[in-house]
């Protein structure tokens, strides 16, 4: 069967915008920056390492993109079943998610492995003057998130991969990763003018459900349209 699916401009971006509010993320950044604000005293300091951080992160999940299109591109092409595959883990993605909003923390969550958590704090501490530091913990950072934040990421480049790798994906691509961290760098910019990480802690505890329930929604929506488009 000739598969038809694809990803329009409008549900690429509205994609991007729903996996851009990820408690995940934003956990890190705000860990990040209470300890930058901490041991640098100077703001500007803090924006440089921090804007540095997420162009980093940016940068990893962009190459991240550009390696996986294709590779998608030729499981899907040899296989429907391959595509059914990659759907069912979207939806199975988004159960877990949904799961979460009742029993968080219990069984199997879409979260960064305690290790990781455990090894991105210790990074944390090992931050310098260097924006090199900064930089290296983005790509760090990008890599062991994907547990938490990838779902969405996947199921957009199975929706592009079925008309090939063009100038246009590419395009989009970029697109999707700057709405990515757009929310990243309006905490920054909040954190710069003076709103503590207690408050950012507390306003992302509070909203976590809400992002949560909104991802799980959009990854069940978008497996059974992949499906749909199969049948």
């Amino acid at each position: 069967m000739v598969l038809e699916a694809g990803v329009s401009w409008p549900i690429l971006i509205g994609a991007a915008v729903i996996d851009s509010i990820n408690p995940c993320a934003f956990g890190v950044l705000i860990f990040l920056l209470a300890y930058l604000t901490k041991t640098f005293k100077d703001p500007k300091r803090m924006l440089i390492h921090g804007l540095t951080y997420i162009f980093a992160v940016f940068l990893t999940y962009l190459a991240a993109g550009l390696i996986l299109l294709p590779i998608i591109r030729q499981l899907t092409g040899f296989s429907t079943w391959a595509y059914w595959i990659i759907a069912g883990i979207i939806i199975i993605a988004g159960l877990l998610e949904l799961k979460d909003l009742i029993w968080y923390g219990k069984g199997f969550s879409l979260a960064i492995r305690p290790s990781d958590a455990e090894r991105i704090k210790m990074y944390v501490k090992r931050i310098s003057t260097k924006l090199s530091t900064a930089f290296s913990l983005g790509v760090f950072v990008a890599l062991v998130e994907l547990p938490c934040t990838g779902a969405v990421y996947l199921a957009v480049l199975t929706l592009m991969s079925f008309s090939g790798v063009s100038l246009d994906h590419i395009t989009m691509l970029v697109l999707y990763n700057i709405i990515f961290v757009l929310p990243l760098i309006v905490i920054l910019v909040t954190m710069y003018r003076g709103v503590g990480d207690k408050k950012m802690h507390a306003w992302r505890e509070k909203h976590k459900k809400l992002m949560r329930a909104a991802t799980g929604l959009l990854l069940i929506g978008m497996g059974i349209w992949m499906i749909w488009f199969t049948l």
